[in-house]
């Protein structure tokens, strides 16, 4: 239960700090597009730098979670060190920030060239 909750709760904070980096860029993509960039590519774009931020959260993540099941070891019964279980939160949690990061790069996407330029 509580496990759902947080990955809840990471998935709104990322969903909301994608957004918010697609908001404040919204001229640069207006700007690549009247360049002649692609829908494509500046989904490519949005997606690849995302994943670049989950990729470093998801790398600290796993050095700090590693580091707390050493120090907690023999406070528990169980193995703090189930890689079964590394496994299967690190795959959740890249599945839940596929799916976070794709509404904001589609919304990157569909920005118009000419509205985004005379924005300002």
């Amino acid at each position: 239960m509580m496990g759902g909750l947080g990955l809840t709760l990471a998935v709104i904070g990322l969903y909301g700090l994608i957004s918010y980096a697609v908001s404040q860029r919204v001229q640069e993509i207006g700007v690549r597009m009247a360049l002649g960039a692609t829908r494509v590519s500046v989904f490519g774009m949005i997606y690849r730098q995302s994943m670049r931020i989950v990729a470093v959260g998801l790398g600290i993540g796993l050095v700090v979670a590693l580091l707390v099941a050493q120090a907690v070891g023999s406070l528990v019964i169980v193995s703090a060190w189930d890689p079964v279980t590394f496994a299967t939160v690190v795959s959740a949690l890249v599945l839940a920030a596929l799916a976070s990061c794709y509404l904001p790069a589609r919304r990157a996407m569909t920005v118009e060239p000419m509205a985004a330029l005379r924005q300002d």
